[in-house]
């Protein structure tokens, strides 16, 4: 039997729903945005000690809220020099190897890694990826995992769908349905995709490097030349989804407590740099 929840998430006017929400989300109305900061900090218990402003109150918006930095030290990059770093906030959906053109989305079901991307991607058969889902209450900025350049982007507009167990294990191919804003890096350890995954609510996926905002019209291609420290920032949802990092074969060792369902933090090790 089809779940009612993904039933229901078919009949909603996905993208009218997420624009409607997202005006309410950028509101600097005192009224609203302290109501619905409360409202949301209370129901899904945010810490906010950790925050760089901890009253709530100081926001300006429930956006700049959502999108909170966090105070220095509050996520310390793992010393490691050959660590590869955790991109998000999160719990691990899935990890392991691309077994040829495939990456698995939940258990017994995959998608394909080019559908994903939106290009061929020859040279990544064997290689690793990590899908990291950020829940409402996590830190919503996304950072690099290892250092690099940012060399090109593609925005491929989609669907909305919530993006969860319950999603995952219900809809075929869910993050090669939903909008996404692929990043293309190269690093002294191989080229790395690094993958924003959209999702219902999702008012906007933002850049620190001023890439087309989203939603997203078309099919769009950009090149860049922007270098990135390990750690640095990248982007941010304006409410929560998906990071999928990928790397080519024998670049990186996964670490064994890196699996579905493992809690993670933005900065701790992912696995190892081997080349």
């Amino acid at each position: 039997m089809t779940d009612p929840f993904v039933i229901l998430q078919r009949l909603l006017p996905q993208h009218a729903l997420s624009r409607l929400t997202g005006l309410a989300a950028r509101s600097q109305q005192a009224w609203l945005r302290k109501r619905l900061i409360r409202a949301f900090a209370r129901y899904y218990g945010v810490d906010l000690t950790e925050a760089a402003r901890t009253d709530p109150d100081d926001y300006r918006s429930f956006n700049d809220f959502f999108t909170r930095a966090l105070a220095p030290g509050a996520r310390p990059l793992d010393p490691d020099p050959a660590a590869l770093l955790c991109p998000a906030d999160g719990m691990v959906s899935q990890a392991g190897l691309i077994d040829g053109d495939r990456l698995l989305q939940a258990k017994g079901t995959y998608y394909r890694l080019e559908s994903l991307l939106g290009e061929r991607a020859p040279g990544f058969d064997g290689g690793s990826f990590a899908t990291v889902y950020l829940a409402p209450m996590d830190y919503h900025r996304v950072h690099l995992p290892m250092a690099g350049t940012l060399r090109r982007t593609t925005t491929i507009p989609g669907a909305l769908f919530s993006v969860n167990a319950r999603t995952e294990a219900a809809i075929s191919d869910l993050f090669c349905r939903n909008e996404r804003l692929v990043c293309w890096f190269d690093t002294d350890h191989g080229r790395m995709a690094v993958v924003l995954v959209g999702a219902l609510i999702v008012a906007s996926i933002e850049t620190v490097w001023g890439g087309p905002p989203s939603p997203y019209r078309s099919i769009r291609h950009d090149t860049w030349q922007q270098p990135f420290d390990r750690g640095a920032e990248i982007g941010r949802f304006l409410l929560g989804s998906t990071v999928i990092v990928c790397c080519e074969p024998g670049r990186v060792g996964l670490d064994e407590s890196v699996r579905a369902g493992s809690r993670v933090r933005m900065g701790q090790r992912l696995g190892t740099l081997l080349s």
